[in-house]
Protein backbone atom coordinates (compact mmCIF):
# COMPACT_ATOMS: atom_id res chain seq x y z
CA UNK A 1 0.00 0.00 0.00
CA UNK A 2 1.09 3.58 -0.59
CA UNK A 3 2.32 5.41 2.49
CA UNK A 4 2.21 9.22 2.24
CA UNK A 5 5.50 10.98 3.01
CA UNK A 6 3.56 13.44 5.18
CA UNK A 7 0.01 13.76 6.48
CA UNK A 8 -0.50 17.52 6.59
CA UNK A 9 -1.43 19.47 3.48
CA UNK A 10 1.04 22.10 2.28
CA UNK A 11 -0.08 25.69 2.72
CA UNK A 12 -0.85 25.98 -1.01
CA UNK A 13 -3.46 23.19 -0.84
CA UNK A 14 -7.01 22.82 0.44
CA UNK A 15 -9.40 19.94 1.09
CA UNK A 16 -13.02 20.01 -0.06
CA UNK A 17 -15.76 17.94 -1.69
CA UNK A 18 -16.05 18.11 -5.46
CA UNK A 19 -19.66 17.94 -6.60
CA UNK A 20 -20.26 16.03 -9.83
CA UNK A 21 -23.14 14.52 -11.78
CA UNK A 22 -22.23 11.21 -10.10
CA UNK A 23 -22.02 12.42 -6.52
CA UNK A 24 -19.49 14.12 -4.28
CA UNK A 25 -15.83 13.18 -4.01
CA UNK A 26 -13.29 14.20 -1.38
CA UNK A 27 -10.34 15.98 -2.99
CA UNK A 28 -7.14 17.86 -2.25
CA UNK A 29 -6.43 20.75 -4.60
CA UNK A 30 -3.40 22.99 -5.04
CA UNK A 31 -2.15 25.57 -7.54
CA UNK A 32 -3.46 27.70 -10.36
CA UNK A 33 -3.91 26.44 -13.94
CA UNK A 34 -1.19 28.56 -15.53
CA UNK A 35 -0.12 25.58 -17.66
CA UNK A 36 -3.07 23.27 -17.11
CA UNK A 37 -5.00 21.11 -14.64
CA UNK A 38 -4.21 17.56 -13.51
CA UNK A 39 -6.44 14.91 -11.95
CA UNK A 40 -4.62 12.35 -9.78
CA UNK A 41 -6.26 8.95 -9.20
CA UNK A 42 -5.04 6.68 -6.35
CA UNK A 43 -4.60 2.93 -6.30
CA UNK A 44 -5.96 -0.06 -4.39
CA UNK A 45 -6.21 0.58 -0.60
CA UNK A 46 -4.99 4.11 -1.34
CA UNK A 47 -6.39 7.63 -1.19
CA UNK A 48 -5.78 11.22 -2.23
CA UNK A 49 -3.18 11.50 0.55
CA UNK A 50 -0.82 9.34 -1.52
CA UNK A 51 -0.24 12.42 -3.71
CA UNK A 52 0.43 14.94 -0.91
CA UNK A 53 4.12 15.09 -1.82
CA UNK A 54 3.30 16.11 -5.41
CA UNK A 55 0.97 19.01 -4.64
CA UNK A 56 3.44 21.76 -3.81
CA UNK A 57 6.05 21.09 -6.54
CA UNK A 58 3.39 20.74 -9.23
CA UNK A 59 1.61 23.89 -8.03
CA UNK A 60 4.98 25.68 -8.16
CA UNK A 61 5.40 24.46 -11.73
CA UNK A 62 2.19 26.25 -12.72
CA UNK A 63 -0.41 23.48 -12.50
CA UNK A 64 -3.73 23.15 -10.77
CA UNK A 65 -3.56 19.68 -9.21
CA UNK A 66 -6.56 17.77 -7.87
CA UNK A 67 -6.09 14.45 -6.04
CA UNK A 68 -9.29 12.48 -5.45
CA UNK A 69 -10.72 9.71 -3.29
CA UNK A 70 -12.77 7.44 -5.54
CA UNK A 71 -16.27 6.40 -4.58
CA UNK A 72 -16.25 4.37 -1.39
CA UNK A 73 -12.57 5.18 -0.86
CA UNK A 74 -11.59 6.79 2.46
CA UNK A 75 -13.47 10.12 2.65
CA UNK A 76 -15.70 9.72 -0.42
CA UNK A 77 -19.06 8.02 0.21
CA UNK A 78 -20.07 4.89 -1.65
CA UNK A 79 -22.77 2.20 -1.57
CA UNK A 80 -22.49 -1.25 0.04
CA UNK A 81 -22.92 -2.84 -3.38
CA UNK A 82 -20.06 -4.59 -5.20
CA UNK A 83 -21.53 -3.80 -8.62
CA UNK A 84 -20.85 -0.09 -7.99
CA UNK A 85 -17.09 -0.71 -8.07
CA UNK A 86 -16.47 -2.26 -11.46
CA UNK A 87 -13.83 -0.64 -13.66
CA UNK A 88 -16.37 0.87 -16.06
CA UNK A 89 -18.44 2.39 -13.24
CA UNK A 90 -15.34 3.97 -11.73
CA UNK A 91 -14.26 5.20 -15.17
CA UNK A 92 -17.57 7.04 -15.48
CA UNK A 93 -16.81 8.70 -12.16
CA UNK A 94 -13.50 10.01 -13.55
CA UNK A 95 -15.26 11.46 -16.58
CA UNK A 96 -17.73 13.20 -14.26
CA UNK A 97 -14.87 14.55 -12.14
CA UNK A 98 -13.06 15.90 -15.19
CA UNK A 99 -16.25 17.63 -16.31
CA UNK A 100 -16.85 19.11 -12.84
CA UNK A 101 -13.36 20.62 -12.77
CA UNK A 102 -14.49 22.83 -15.66
CA UNK A 103 -10.91 23.27 -16.83
CA UNK A 104 -10.87 22.05 -20.41
CA UNK A 105 -8.79 18.95 -21.14
CA UNK A 106 -7.02 17.75 -17.97
CA UNK A 107 -3.86 15.73 -17.50
CA UNK A 108 -4.98 12.37 -16.09
CA UNK A 109 -2.61 10.45 -13.78
CA UNK A 110 -3.58 6.99 -12.52
CA UNK A 111 -1.50 5.17 -9.92
CA UNK A 112 -1.62 1.34 -9.94
CA UNK A 113 -5.33 0.38 -9.90
CA UNK A 114 -5.98 4.05 -10.69
CA UNK A 115 -4.10 3.52 -13.96
CA UNK A 116 -6.47 0.74 -15.00
CA UNK A 117 -9.45 2.94 -14.16
CA UNK A 118 -7.91 5.93 -15.96
CA UNK A 119 -7.29 3.77 -19.03
CA UNK A 120 -10.94 2.71 -19.02
CA UNK A 121 -12.03 6.35 -18.81
CA UNK A 122 -9.83 7.34 -21.76
CA UNK A 123 -11.09 4.40 -23.82
CA UNK A 124 -14.67 5.45 -23.07
CA UNK A 125 -14.06 9.11 -23.95
CA UNK A 126 -10.65 10.70 -24.46
CA UNK A 127 -12.00 14.19 -25.20
CA UNK A 128 -11.84 15.48 -21.58
CA UNK A 129 -8.12 14.67 -21.29
CA UNK A 130 -4.92 16.38 -22.41
CA UNK A 131 -2.67 13.41 -21.59
CA UNK A 132 -2.60 10.09 -19.74
CA UNK A 133 0.07 8.97 -17.27
CA UNK A 134 0.08 5.34 -16.15
CA UNK A 135 2.06 5.35 -12.90
CA UNK A 136 3.18 1.93 -11.62
CA UNK A 137 0.32 0.40 -13.60
CA UNK A 138 0.61 -2.43 -16.10
CA UNK A 139 -1.06 -3.77 -19.22
CA UNK A 140 -3.43 -6.26 -17.57
CA UNK A 141 -3.94 -8.06 -14.24
CA UNK A 142 -1.32 -7.86 -11.51
CA UNK A 143 1.44 -10.48 -11.15
CA UNK A 144 0.49 -14.03 -10.19
CA UNK A 145 1.99 -13.67 -6.71
CA UNK A 146 0.01 -10.49 -6.06
CA UNK A 147 -3.12 -12.08 -7.50
CA UNK A 148 -2.83 -14.84 -4.89
CA UNK A 149 -2.47 -12.28 -2.09
CA UNK A 150 -5.38 -10.25 -3.40
CA UNK A 151 -7.61 -13.31 -3.66
CA UNK A 152 -6.89 -14.09 0.00
CA UNK A 153 -7.78 -10.52 0.94
CA UNK A 154 -11.03 -10.66 -1.04
CA UNK A 155 -11.96 -13.93 0.67
CA UNK A 156 -11.30 -12.40 4.09
CA UNK A 157 -13.36 -9.32 3.25
CA UNK A 158 -16.25 -11.41 1.98
CA UNK A 159 -16.32 -13.25 5.31
CA UNK A 160 -15.50 -10.34 7.62
CA UNK A 161 -16.73 -7.27 5.75
CA UNK A 162 -18.51 -6.11 8.92
CA UNK A 163 -15.36 -6.54 11.00
CA UNK A 164 -12.83 -4.43 9.13
CA UNK A 165 -10.55 -4.07 12.21
CA UNK A 166 -10.06 -7.85 12.23
CA UNK A 167 -9.13 -7.88 8.54
CA UNK A 168 -6.72 -5.02 9.11
CA UNK A 169 -4.96 -6.83 11.94
CA UNK A 170 -4.71 -10.02 9.88
CA UNK A 171 -3.32 -8.08 6.92
CA UNK A 172 -0.68 -6.30 8.98
CA UNK A 173 0.34 -9.60 10.56
CA UNK A 174 1.61 -10.54 7.09
CA UNK A 175 4.10 -7.66 7.04
CA UNK A 176 7.72 -8.83 6.73
CA UNK A 177 9.38 -9.19 10.14
CA UNK A 178 12.20 -6.86 9.07
CA UNK A 179 9.86 -4.13 7.81
CA UNK A 180 10.66 -0.62 9.07
CA UNK A 181 7.94 0.30 11.61
CA UNK A 182 5.60 3.12 10.64
CA UNK A 183 5.50 6.18 12.84
CA UNK A 184 2.55 6.23 15.26
CA UNK A 185 0.91 9.01 13.23
CA UNK A 186 1.27 7.16 9.93
CA UNK A 187 0.16 3.84 11.46
CA UNK A 188 -2.92 5.58 12.83
CA UNK A 189 -3.74 7.16 9.49
CA UNK A 190 -3.35 3.90 7.53
CA UNK A 191 -5.69 2.11 9.93
CA UNK A 192 -8.20 4.97 9.83
CA UNK A 193 -8.16 4.99 6.02
CA UNK A 194 -8.71 1.23 5.91
CA UNK A 195 -11.65 1.37 8.34
CA UNK A 196 -13.25 4.27 6.46
CA UNK A 197 -13.10 2.54 3.07
CA UNK A 198 -16.25 0.67 2.03
CA UNK A 199 -15.45 -3.09 2.09
CA UNK A 200 -17.37 -3.66 -1.14
CA UNK A 201 -15.10 -1.09 -2.78
CA UNK A 202 -12.08 -3.17 -1.82
CA UNK A 203 -13.74 -6.39 -2.99
CA UNK A 204 -14.85 -4.90 -6.30
CA UNK A 205 -11.57 -3.18 -7.09
CA UNK A 206 -9.61 -6.21 -5.95
CA UNK A 207 -11.49 -8.23 -8.56
CA UNK A 208 -10.46 -5.66 -11.17
CA UNK A 209 -6.80 -6.15 -10.26
CA UNK A 210 -6.92 -9.93 -10.67
CA UNK A 211 -9.05 -10.05 -13.83
CA UNK A 212 -8.27 -6.98 -15.97
CA UNK A 213 -7.58 -7.94 -19.61
CA UNK A 214 -4.79 -6.52 -21.74
CA UNK A 215 -6.22 -3.41 -23.43
CA UNK A 216 -2.94 -1.88 -24.59
CA UNK A 217 -3.72 -2.30 -28.30
CA UNK A 218 -6.99 -0.41 -27.83
CA UNK A 219 -5.26 2.36 -25.89
CA UNK A 220 -2.52 2.67 -28.51
CA UNK A 221 -5.18 3.69 -31.03
CA UNK A 222 -6.27 6.67 -28.89
CA UNK A 223 -4.56 9.86 -30.17
CA UNK A 224 -3.50 11.10 -26.73
CA UNK A 225 -0.03 11.80 -25.34
CA UNK A 226 0.94 9.01 -22.93
CA UNK A 227 3.57 8.48 -20.24
CA UNK A 228 4.46 5.25 -18.44
CA UNK A 229 6.17 6.06 -15.13
CA UNK A 230 7.42 3.67 -12.45
CA UNK A 231 10.04 3.11 -9.79
CA UNK A 232 13.08 0.93 -10.36
CA UNK A 233 11.32 -2.20 -9.04
CA UNK A 234 7.65 -3.03 -8.67
CA UNK A 235 5.84 -5.85 -6.88
CA UNK A 236 2.54 -5.52 -8.77
CA UNK A 237 3.81 -5.40 -12.36
CA UNK A 238 7.44 -6.22 -13.27
CA UNK A 239 9.29 -3.16 -14.56
CA UNK A 240 10.25 -4.88 -17.86
CA UNK A 241 6.54 -5.46 -18.46
CA UNK A 242 5.93 -1.73 -18.11
CA UNK A 243 8.88 -1.04 -20.43
CA UNK A 244 7.23 -3.23 -23.05
CA UNK A 245 3.85 -1.58 -22.49
CA UNK A 246 5.41 1.83 -23.12
CA UNK A 247 6.85 0.58 -26.40
CA UNK A 248 3.48 -0.86 -27.44
CA UNK A 249 1.86 2.49 -26.65
CA UNK A 250 4.61 4.59 -28.28
CA UNK A 251 4.58 6.35 -24.91
CA UNK A 252 7.22 8.33 -23.07
CA UNK A 253 8.87 6.16 -20.40
CA UNK A 254 10.31 7.36 -17.08
CA UNK A 255 11.95 5.34 -14.32
CA UNK A 256 12.21 7.21 -11.02
CA UNK A 257 15.30 6.36 -8.98
CA UNK A 258 14.97 5.57 -5.26
CA UNK A 259 11.35 4.52 -5.71
CA UNK A 260 9.40 1.29 -6.03
CA UNK A 261 5.61 0.88 -6.46
CA UNK A 262 4.72 4.38 -5.23
CA UNK A 263 7.11 6.97 -6.74
CA UNK A 264 4.47 9.61 -5.96
CA UNK A 265 5.09 8.96 -2.25
CA UNK A 266 8.63 7.54 -2.23
CA UNK A 267 10.32 10.17 -4.41
CA UNK A 268 7.74 12.89 -4.99
CA UNK A 269 10.10 15.68 -6.04
CA UNK A 270 11.55 13.70 -8.94
CA UNK A 271 8.13 12.31 -9.82
CA UNK A 272 6.73 15.84 -9.94
CA UNK A 273 9.60 16.80 -12.22
CA UNK A 274 8.78 13.93 -14.53
CA UNK A 275 5.15 14.92 -14.75
CA UNK A 276 5.82 18.63 -15.30
CA UNK A 277 8.41 17.86 -17.97
CA UNK A 278 6.00 15.53 -19.75
CA UNK A 279 3.11 17.97 -19.51
CA UNK A 280 5.27 20.72 -20.95
CA UNK A 281 6.33 23.14 -18.22
CA UNK A 282 9.64 21.52 -17.32
CA UNK A 283 10.24 23.96 -14.46
CA UNK A 284 11.17 21.44 -11.75
CA UNK A 285 13.99 18.90 -11.55
CA UNK A 286 14.10 16.66 -14.63
CA UNK A 287 13.83 12.88 -14.19
CA UNK A 288 15.83 10.13 -15.82
CA UNK A 289 14.15 9.32 -19.12
CA UNK A 290 14.93 5.76 -20.23
CA UNK A 291 13.06 5.90 -23.53
CA UNK A 292 10.81 8.15 -25.57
Amino acid sequence: MSKPPRLTLPSVARAYRLGTARGEFAVHEAGEPLHGTALLVPGFTGSKEDFIGLLEPLASAGYRVVAVDGRGQYESPGPRDESAYGCEELARDLLAQAEALDAGPVHLVGHSLGGLISRAAVLRDAAPFASLTLMSSGPAAISEHQQARTKLLIAALETLRDDMPAVWEAMRAQDPPNAVPDSPALAGFLRERWLATVPEQLIGTGRVLISEPDRVAELAEVPLRKLVLSGVVDYAWPVPLMDEMARRLSAARVVVDDAEHSPNAENPQVTAGALAAFWGAGTVAAPRFVSE
